[in-house]
């Protein structure tokens, strides 16, 4: 059964590389899947709606349900694909992810990036141009209204100092029906590479849970 691990908007796909080869053998990792999200939205202009409908066709040309596995942007993804499609989602793990986009902290890390050279965004998933475009389109994103209706099995994962996410974190813990918390010592908000031996092995954990 496929296994989708979903990068953010700050790291491309390879992010979860190290991550990976600390998993165990315990299934076939040709299941393991980490899309690169720019590359799935295939030419078309950055902005969520995009981002999410070419999610929804990459999700789609999958057999069977599907593990899901997001970090961030790749959390609201798979969070927001959790609620639409709940018959083709097996588990849902969300890690330092927002259940809303906060503005106030969305506004003041646009006008840090505004001044960040065009270089920075090399190593980020998108581009200047079109981390800004994308940002934009996101500002009103918000499931806290909906986030009670996901029935899969779900983990939510926080970095003890991702301070930015720790409240979500609990947020989405208290109002999914089968939700599991667990917080991570001594990490920030990237825990796939900060902490990658640590999250390799819960994900073994849960995996085999429910494989």
């Amino acid at each position: 059964m496929a296994k989708i691990l979903i990068h953010g908007s700050g790291h491309k796909a390879a992010s979860w590389n190290e991550t990976i080869s600390h998993m165990e053998n315990k299934y076939n990792k040709e299941d393991l899947l980490c899309p690169n999200l720019s590359l799935i939205l295939n030419g078309k202009e950055a902005s969520y709606s995009n981002l999410y409908s070419s999610f929804i066709e990459y999700c789609g040309k999958i057999d069977g349900p599907i593990h899901l596995c997001g970090i961030s942007l790749g959390g609201i993804l798979a969070l927001n694909y959790a609620l639409d499609f709940p018959e083709k989602t097996k588990t849902l793990i969300l890690i330092g992810t927002p259940y809303k986009v906060p503005k106030a902290a969305f506004a003041f890390q646009n006008m840090i990036f505004r001044f960040l050279p065009k270089s920075v965004f090399e190593n980020m998933a998108f581009d200047k141009k079109d981390t800004f475009a994308l940002g934009n389109s996101m500002k009103s994103l918000d499931f806290s209204s909906r986030v009670q209706n996901i029935k899969c099995p779900t983990l939510i994962i926080c970095g003890k100092k991702d301070n930015a996410n720790m409240k979500s974190a609990y947020y989405l813990a208290q109002n999914i029906k089968n939700a599991e918390l667990k917080i991570i010592e001594n990490v920030g908000h990237v825990v796939n590479e900060e902490a990658p031996e640590v999250l390799a092995k819960i994900l073994d954990e849960y995996y085999c849970l429910y494989s």
